[in-house]
């Protein structure tokens, strides 16, 4: 699982038009599923992005929490962020999870979010979405928590 996270003052995600998630700021997260990905890796991440310390304290350091200063999660679907341009100039996707099994994933890793902090909004899971955020700082993070290889294959 990869998850691109960018403290955000106001932000909406639009589909055909119709805004389907805002919030006034918080985080925005852009996330993407692998096929070996799990609860394990869904539950990890749900629980780390409310209690990431990236906002500042009364002296400017990214001491505070989304817990600490309050706010909403933009939570948006993007396969493409496993795309590997290492080979040639056409990204390949095949890190990212089939159609089906990524909506599942972003579906769940959703409800599991939601279990962690009350304001969440979303986009639209494999729509053209319009995004529009005011990045604040700007602070932006990649997280990865990648499944554990399978018992008997190298890591």
């Amino acid at each position: 699982m990869r998850c691109v996270i960018q403290r955000s003052g106001p932000a909406s995600v639009t589909v055909d038009g119709k805004v389907t998630g805002a919030i006034d700021r918080g985080l925005v997260v852009l996330a993407a599923f692998a096929a070996g990905d799990t609860d394990a890796e869904l539950e990890w991440m749900a629980r780390k992005l409310p209690a990431l310390r990236i906002f500042a304290d009364d002296e400017g350091r990214l001491n505070r929490s989304l817990t600490e200063v309050g706010g909403g999660i933009l939570l948006v679907s993007q396969f493409t962020l496993y795309g590997d341009c290492r080979k040639g100039h056409r990204p390949s996707f095949m890190g990212s999870a089939a159609p089906d099994l990524a909506e599942d994933l972003y579906d769940r890793f959703g409800g599991l979010l939601r279990r962690q902090w009350s304001q969440v909004a979303e986009g639209e899971f494999g729509a053209m979405m319009k995004v529009e955020l005011v990045n604040d700082g700007p602070v932006t993070l990649v997280l990865d928590r990648e499944a554990p290889p399978a018992p008997g294959t190298d890591p």
